[in-house]
């Protein structure tokens, strides 16, 4: 039910809830005017192979939110308010549009966006993808879209006709955040997804964690049994990507490796000459 924060249900609520909600309605607010001005930006963290952590497999596109002061405002604190909303739409489709001419100026680029399952059915965001696509071919096979496991299991049947329609492009499909929600395994058989990436929870401490080590090893076999590539999130320490490689991952994600930035990693040098032709070409034409 939607409710406005100044309804006479969240009058009768506890203040916490009343507090929440305000906080939620300030949130959307916030995205909603960052949406129409534009304030939006990718950051891009890379994701690494396990077996050598120099070398970049990927980079995930992380959406930014900027306040009128060009401050980001962290994902946490509107993904849940906004994803079930048109603005959470929109969101999605400005990430997809930003991924998409990210690997057009960048041809060496690996990249995988975010996505909620609800934007599957979401018309604007169907044209962006078919349009980059056929614009730029082969950029589907330089792919990965993102979904989240609670996500995902809110349409599956719907997602499953997503990804046979689109495999012969090459775009690739991953399972986010894998283990923290209810997600059906028998699902596995049904989506066909190329990579899990299991959440940051079982990375931490894995070292001297034996539940973890554990869940990380059955959820590795999974991965085996159903041919995806396995990603193991949130890894801040070296001994947890050494746990973790021995243990036969084949990518690791985290700030051991690097922060999210706004040029691919490995591309800064790509992006700098860029720049410097753009500006000769600005001088030029004066």
């Amino acid at each position: 039910m939607k409710m406005d924060k100044g309804s006479g249900l969240a009058e009768r609520g506890s203040p916490l809830s009343v507090a929440m909600a305000e906080d939620a309605a300030r949130a959307i607010d916030m995205v909603a005017e960052a949406v129409r001005m534009r304030r939006l930006r990718l950051a891009y963290h890379p994701v690494v192979l396990a077996g050598r952590p120099g070398q970049i497999g990927f980079h995930e596109g992380l959406i930014r939110v900027l306040d009128p002061g060009g401050r980001v405002i962290p994902a946490r604190d509107f993904v849940h308010a906004v994803e079930s909303l048109e603005l959470g739409r929109e969101i999605d489709c400005a990430a997809l549009a930003m991924g998409m001419d990210a690997l057009a100026r960048h041809p060496t680029l690996r990249l995988s966006v975010n996505m909620s399952a609800r934007s599957l059915g979401w018309p604007r965001w169907t044209r962006l993808l078919r349009a980059g696509v056929a614009r730029n071919p082969g950029i589907g096979q330089r792919l990965i879209l993102e979904i989240s496991e609670a996500s995902a299991m809110t349409v599956p049947e719907l997602l499953a006709g997503l990804i046979a329609e689109l495999r012969p492009s090459g775009i690739s499909f991953a399972l986010d955040g894998f283990g923290a929600g209810a997600f059906a395994l028998r699902h596995f058989r049904e989506l066909s997804f190329d990579m899990m990436k299991v959440d940051a929870q079982f990375s931490r401490n894995i070292q001297t964690h034996p539940d973890n080590q554990v869940l990380m090893a059955a959820f590795l076999a999974i991965a085996r049994q159903f041919d995806m590539l396995a990603v193991a999130q949130g890894v801040e320490q070296a001994a947890e990507a050494e746990w973790l490689a021995q243990l036969g991952m084949d990518c690791l994600q985290g700030y051991h490796f690097a922060a999210p930035k706004l040029i691919p990693e490995g591309l800064e040098a790509e992006g700098e000459a860029a720049s410097a032709a753009a500006t000769q070409r600005r001088q030029a034409a004066r």
